[in-house]
Order: C-alpha cells, then structure tokens, then sequence
C-alpha cells in the first residue's frame, strides 16, 4: 500500500478524533493542540486612518483618512489568545514567560507579552495546528473591530501652523472621556460582542499588530508624500486608541505610547491564512 493511501486511510477514521484536534501533514501521530474559534469576515472596505506619524514642514498633521478594500475574506480569532493558550507555548519552549506578575483568572487573556512573543507564539502555534497562523495588520484589526474601532487620539483642532494648540484639544478631549485606567485582565467575553461577533476589542487589552510604525513627511504643496521612512523596530498596538511600542516592550505603562493614556494591558490574537491539510479535511466533515 503506498504512502498516499496509508494517509488517506488515517483520514477515514478522522471521525475518532476529538473537535478542535489536528494531525500532522506528515501522517504522524496527531497533535492534541485545540483551535481557536474563529469567525470568517466577508471582503469589505472602511474609512480607515493610516497610523504613524505624519509631518508637513517641520509641523505634525493629522492622519490622513482614506478609504480601504480588504480583497479577500478574513478569519480572525473571536477572543485573544489566552493566558492558558500561552502557557502551552512556554511549556514547549517556543515562548518566553509572559511579564505578568498578578494573579489573573485562567480563561482571560494573556498579558505582559511584547511583539516578539506574540511572534513567536504564532509561528509555535502553526506548527503545533498544522494551519498558517499570524497577527493582523493594523487595517486588518480595524476591519475587523467594526464600531469598536478608534484609531488614533486625536483633538478637535489640527492647526498646522500651532501643533501645541493640537495637543491641548486632544488632552481636553481625553480628559472629558474620563477613562480611567484598569490594569486587572479580565476573563473573556468581559467587554462584549462586537457587530462582527468578535469579543473584547478595544477592552483593557491593547492588541499587536503586524504593522510597521511609519513616519511620513508630506510634499508641501499637499500633494503626495515627499518622503516615509519604517521603523519595524516599532510596532502598533490597538485598542481604545492606537498607541506604538517598542517590539521588545511588554507592559504599555513603560513607554512608547503616542497620545492618550498608557495601555492597561499588551496582548493579541490572531488570523488564519489558511487550514492546514488535514483540518480541511475535517471542514468538509463538519467535525470541526
């Protein structure tokens, strides 16, 4: 019997296999690793402000707001990626300890994670499903966040020739949504459903992103970009607001926030690019 019908034959007793279980593509023994429940988004397009910092001589400018098309569905995670879920990860030796200290309930998120954890647990993660998992880009996020979507803190007034004046109306405005901090990760589902039937965003949990942080200097004239420069060194965070950190920061109070205040929390969740072999399989069987 040739190797080809001894996989498919593992496949026809994929029946015995608990829901939520892959197998490795290899036809190895299967990994009892669950998958995260997800909800697949139509195509779709939103009114989306590019993150980063955007300059016109010398002065900074408000984000420009364009309109976006996402070409192709999107599967994304319904909750973030769990404090228990990590837990595993760092049992394999392909994450590092989250800098969570606090005693938090086992189904919340995992906290105290900086970008090159999250990383690192998407690519643990893949291997351990069998599927291609990553983290959303930041047009991804808000696409998917819907009505929970803020973006950057921005004031009233965007005088460009009076930054400080900028300033000063954002800070007012923040002052008057009386957001109070709130450090205690919460279980999931704490902060709700959104419109898409995805839970918790914009909660307690600032949430990475793929996204580069970008400084763009605008042509003078107002047309056109007259230079961008990337920092991957920096990464963006959404949440209640959209905030930049450093890839190596883990707790949002030290450091590197735009506007507003400080992230509670630095978690994440992830997309799927596409089901491995086997658990396609298992799709088409209705078992998962």
């Amino acid at each position: 019997m040739s190797l080809y019908v001894l996989k498919v034959v593992s496949v026809a007793v994929a029946a015995a296999v608990p829901i939520g279980l892959s197998i490795q593509a290899d036809g190895g023994d299967r990994q009892p690793y669950p998958v995260a429940k997800t909800v697949s988004l139509l195509p779709g397009s939103i009114t989306y402000p590019l993150p980063g910092e955007f300059l016109k001589g010398g002065r900074p400018q408000g984000n420009p707001r364009l309109e976006r098309q996402l070409g192709k569905p999107l599967e994304i995670m319904i909750y973030q990626v769990g404090a228990a879920d990590y837990a595993a990860c760092v049992a394999a030796g392909s994450c590092q300890p989250p800098q969570e200290t606090r005693a938090i309930p086992r189904d919340s998120p995992v906290t105290g994670v900086s970008y090159l954890d999250a990383d690192a647990y998407a690519r643990w993660y893949s291997k351990a499903t069998g599927d291609q998992w990553r983290l959303p880009s930041d047009e991804e996020w808000a696409f998917a966040a819907a009505e929970r979507f803020a973006g950057e803190f921005e004031g009233v007034e965007n005088d460009a020739n009076n930054p400080a004046r900028r300033w000063l109306t954002s800070y007012k405005a923040e002052v008057e949504l009386n957001i109070k901090p709130d450090p205690l990760p919460r279980s999931r589902g704490s902060f709700g459903v959104n419109s898409r039937g995805l839970a918790d965003f914009s909660g307690n949990v600032w949430e990475w992103t793929s996204t580069c942080y970008v400084r763009t200097t605008l042509a003078t004239d107002g047309v056109g970009v007259a230079s961008s420069v990337d920092n991957c060194g920096v990464h963006v965070l959404e949440g209640r607001h959209r905030a930049y950190m450093s890839n190596f920061v883990s707790d949002g109070k030290s450091g590197g926030c735009a506007v507003g205040t400080p992230p509670d929390n630095l978690g994440f969740r992830l997309i799927r690019d596409h089901a491995g072999w086997a658990n396609r399989i298992f799709g088409w069987l209705g078992i998962v």
